[in-house]
């Protein structure tokens, strides 16, 4: 008996070890964006972003949400929150012009689902992309303003979400 089995665990753990090979090889580029409150705000966190193969996995922790509530949140044209209310970051990600909207539909590059603030104001929420990348194309996110909205994202007011102020901005850099 012993014999039997032990052709049929080396198969076992040469098809796991296959399986963590091709996975570890669909991983790629990586990016980070440190969110910072705008001025007369608190809200802040990190934010990462992972290429998986046509993927993008984002992993997202933020504090001072305002409680219960969604919050619109999007990638931006620009890096730049120096003007201090995050306007500095222009207009939303949208490198191959479609129409704002939510992710199962038509929607901007830089359309994300909405952050919502639990009972204590904080959001930690995973979910991925498809459309961008991070570290190449026209659609590479690297570079790019990421803002935490006010207001939730109705996804059809054009082209913003009427989203609201601009509470959190950050820079994705490469990770």
């Amino acid at each position: 008996m012993k014999n039997t089995f032990r052709p049929l665990a080396l198969v076992v753990v040469a098809a796991a070890l296959s399986a963590c090979s091709s996975m570890m090889q669909e991983q790629g580029p990586k990016a980070v964006a440190k969110l910072e409150p705008t001025r007369g705000n608190s809200t802040a966190g990190t934010v990462t972003f992972a290429q998986q193969g046509d993927l993008v996995q984002v992993t997202v922790q933020v504090t001072g949400l305002k409680p219960g509530q969604e919050h619109g949140f999007h990638l931006h044209e620009k890096g730049d929150c120096s003007s201090g209310d995050g306007m500095s970051t222009g207009a939303h990600f949208n490198p191959t012009g479609k129409m704002h909207g939510p992710q199962d539909a038509e929607h901007h590059a830089g359309d994300l689902p909405a952050l919502k603030g639990d009972a204590n104001g904080n959001a930690t929420v995973s979910f991925t992309l498809h459309g961008v990348t991070v570290g190449s194309g026209p659609t590479d996110l690297i570079g790019r303003g990421l803002i935490v909205h006010a207001n939730p994202d109705d996804y059809k007011t054009q082209p913003t979400g009427n989203s609201g102020a601009r509470i959190a901005c950050g820079v994705v850099t490469k990770a």
